[in-house]
């Protein structure tokens, strides 16, 4: 099976709180930013450009506090990104040093329609398709020890 290299970045601001970004394509579609490993780019690189492009955030606006992966999804049968079957994200959390009021969402080619600040624990699978919400449980349990709850 063949994953697409890709990058997450988990924004927390001071009092704990983590970004999430409706998608432009979809609407009730909550996720982090997010995005493809260019071929010779770093991880760390593919963080930095995606953080850019859709939040308007340069690397001295945040910090990197921890990363983990990779935390692996397929798309569904009939799609493909790029030639791959799936998707193989590293996760960075990162603490943000600038204020709120520096993400800007309204770039050259805008991914999200909206941004909200919410504690861990608030995020809801819901938001999720069904092919990136095991991925999700275990990215908001590695990093923050919180269960969240299936479908109802």
């Amino acid at each position: 099976m063949s994953y697409r290299p890709a990058v997450a970045g988990i924004l927390q601001d001071r009092d704990g709180k983590i970004l999430i970004c409706e998608r432009s394509d979809f609407a009730g579609a909550w996720q982090f930013p997010q995005g493809g490993v260019e071929p010779g780019e770093t991880r760390r690189q593919a963080l930095q450009r995606e953080m850019m492009e859709e939040l308007s955030l340069p690397p001295s606006a945040y910090e990197v506090i921890a990363q983990k992966g990779p935390y692996r999804y397929l798309l569904p049968a009939e799609r493909t990104k790029r030639g791959f079957r799936g998707q193989a994200h590293r996760y960075f959390l990162l603490r943000l040093r600038a204020p709120r009021s520096k993400i800007d969402i309204h770039c050259a080619r805008p991914e999200f329609r909206r941004t909200r600040w919410i504690r861990p624990e608030q995020f809801r699978i819901e938001w999720l398709p069904p092919m990136k919400r095991r991925a999700y449980r275990a990215v908001l349990r590695n990093f923050f020890d919180v269960k969240l709850a299936p479908k109802k």
